[in-house]
């Protein structure tokens, strides 16, 4: 599995219309083979900073079946209008538990 990281930095004064973008963009994305889940999260330190994260199945996913295609240019042509700048991406992955340990990373629970 295949985080991707993407941070937001939307025009002062138009947070409302990126929200709005977002919400008609966001099935642009979780409708591409391969992807898993997506969640918008709004920055609490910087103003108007937004997290967008998306998991998918590989990297091949992404590329293939998102940022190759006429989604992804779909995608930026409805969130284009309230970037301050352009969206910086980083991809991460899960850190493996060690061989018969609990994983405290992933379990609370885990001493």
């Amino acid at each position: 599995m295949l985080l991707e990281v993407t941070l937001i930095d939307v025009l002062p004064g138009r947070e409302n219309d990126f929200i709005s973008a977002y919400q008609l963009a966001r099935p642009v994305i979780a409708g591409a083979q391969g992807c898993h889940g997506v969640r918008l999260k709004r920055s609490t330190d910087v103003s108007p900073r937004y997290a967008l994260l998306v998991s998918w199945e590989s990297m091949e996913a992404q590329e293939h079946n998102f940022r190759r295609t006429e989604r992804f240019a779909q995608w930026r042509a409805l969130i284009a209008g309230a970037l301050a700048q352009p969206p910086v991406a980083e991809f991460f992955t899960d850190v493996p538990a060690p061989d018969g340990r609990p994983d405290a990373d992933h379990d609370f629970f885990a001493v």
